[in-house]
């Protein structure tokens, strides 16, 4: 028989057993009918059942809300601090008369006229005029030709300077002849020197004074041997024809010779130099390659300084002739290494430049010894007296003596 209390037992466990029952019951049934449940018209809210409880629909999922999704913060990024805007040079009104200082070359020298702009912006007396192709160079004289166009260039302007930029568009081959020679071989340098030569003579042929500003740095460790390179023929040709090379390399490189992006602007305030691309200057890069040109430029206009007005007395649109050059300094003789075994001790008694005196005594002893090597004889009782036996001493100085003897308590 059960007893009283395993029937109690099952009593109270009965209610709990017949719930699982029929919620495992509702379940299964939902789960078999889903796929027609599906093809039914949406429902109105049924309530929940067991299934809905542990496999919930995507439909049914809680979402946070919209205004909590946006609440998350995003990572911000830094904020660039944007550069100092530079103060605009006022451009003083050009006389009618102003010197016109020509600018030729490529892309490089467009940003070297923009510089010599802004330096003689409050010059009326100085105009800068730039007659560049971006593209040209010396390789490609089918497509540009400078020792042709700058006849006519100067012709048509009448400059009293010519600035000469160009050389950057120049690594490439040349056609010498029917032959296509690779930058920098043998027969290509020497058309290359031939060409940059023509311009130099065309320039002097006319009379004018030039400066030839050399090629900075570039990013391309290649490009730059090569300009190093081109520099030192542009140089020459300067030189050959009475031309000043303008040299701006150190300029745009650091303590040890590389290229930089970023550097010290003309006042020293570390600005950017370059342009992403490594070739191409900055604003502050273009007033630093006129930093280095300004100054010889204003020598060949007869100006004290870059911003002085030119002389009233020159007339307009005349060749300057550079100023004749300085008188040789005047060298200053320097006597011959006195040896510490010379008798005579070649006048080391005298100071540098000292004329020797007109009549020396040798009868004084400072004069006998150095002059005959001979010294005076010793007083008797000096240290220096060795004679023997002893002098006497004069009557004068024993007198002395024995008066002092006298006087004496």
């Amino acid at each position: 028989m059960v007893s009283a209390a395993r029937i109690a037992i099952l009593v109270r466990r009965t209610p709990i057993l017949f719930l699982a029952i029929v919620l495992l019951a509702i379940g299964a049934a939902g789960a078999f009918h889903a796929p027609a449940m599906a093809q039914e018209q949406p429902q109105q809210n049924r309530g929940w059942s067991l299934r809905d409880l542990l496999f919930p629909r995507r439909s049914e999922r809680v979402e946070p809300p919209l205004d909590i999704q946006k609440a998350k913060p995003k990572p911000r990024k830094p904020r660039v601090p944007r550069a100092p805007v530079e103060p605009q040079t006022p451009i003083a009104e050009k006389a009618p008369d102003a010197r016109i200082v020509l600018v030729v070359g490529d892309f490089m020298a467009s940003g070297l006229a923009e510089g010599l702009d802004i330096a003689f912006a409050d010059n009326p007396a100085v105009r800068i005029v730039v007659r560049s192709n971006g593209s040209s160079g010396f390789v490609r004289d089918d497509f540009y030709n400078w020792p042709e166009q700058i006849k006519s260039l100067i012709e048509t302007e009448k400059p009293s300077a010519v600035v000469v930029m160009l050389g950057s568009n120049d690594r490439q081959q040349m056609k010498v002849g029917d032959v296509r020679e690779q930058p920098r071989s043998e027969n290509w340098t020497k058309e290359y020197e031939r060409r940059t030569d023509e311009l130099g003579k065309a320039i002097a042929t006319a009379k004018v004074p030039f400066l030839w500003v050399g090629l900075p740095a570039f990013r391309v460790p290649k490009m730059t041997s090569d300009m190093l390179a081109f520099n030192d023929i542009y140089h020459q040709a300067a030189e050959n024809h009475g031309g000043e090379f303008v040299d701006v390399w150190d300029g745009f490189v650091d303590e040890n010779g590389a290229f930089v992006t970023n550097g010290p602007d003309m006042n020293g305030q570390p600005v950017r130099l370059r342009a992403d691309d490594g070739i191409n200057v900055s604003k502050a890069g273009k007033r630093k390659l006129a930093f280095y040109t300004e100054k010889p430029l204003a020598k060949i206009l007869g100006l004290a300084a870059p911003g002085s007005v030119a002389p009233a007395t020159a007339p307009a649109g005349a060749p300057v002739e550079a100023p004749a050059p300085a008188a040789a300094p005047i060298v200053i003789d320097r006597t011959a290494p006195m040896l510490l075994s010379d008798p005579a001790l070649d006048g080391g008694t005298e100071l540098l430049g000292a004329a020797p005196p007109a009549n020396a005594n040798p009868a004084l002893p400072g004069e006998k010894l150095v002059i005959e090597g001979k010294a005076p004889e010793a007083s008797p009782g000096r240290a220096d007296d060795f004679s023997w036996p002893p002098k006497a001493e004069p009557p004068a100085t024993a007198a002395a003596t024995d008066t002092t003897t006298a006087i004496t308590p």
